[in-house]
């Protein structure tokens, strides 16, 4: 069995990739199976390291929402019993998102509550 180090270059990454989709099908509890675990291991601390992805803000999160929903002002504001002015308010960041819009926000839209909170 081939011995899986920590990756230090974008090199080593690149070919940890390779060999990471060349195992993608592995069976578990196999030799093929133990190399991608471990594989999957030691990118995942070098994506952390070097590749790192910022959580989104409650606004990016909820813009993405929108996006991924197809919902327009004018739906959200509809939605949530809201007018569209105070709408157009937070998404331009003149005005804060209440307690209860960030509950609407999780429960309605499904976003984490977790984002929402940071």
């Amino acid at each position: 069995m081939e011995i899986i180090r920590p990756i230090k270059t974008e090199q080593e990454y690149k070919l940890a990739l390779a060999k990471m989709e060349s195992l993608f099908h592995a069976k578990p509890d196999t030799t093929e199976g133990d190399m991608l675990e471990l594989l999957a291991l030691v990118i995942e601390d070098y994506e952390e390291k070097h590749y790192k992805i910022e959580a989104l803000t409650p606004l990016e999160a909820l813009k993405c929402e929108m996006e991924e929903q197809g919902l327009t002002q004018s739906n959200l504001a509809q939605r949530f019993g809201m007018s569209k002015s105070t709408i157009s308010e937070i998404l331009s960041g003149k005005k804060d998102m209440s307690v209860r819009f960030l509950k609407y926000l999780h429960h309605d839209l499904g976003i984490p509550a977790n984002v929402l909170l940071s």
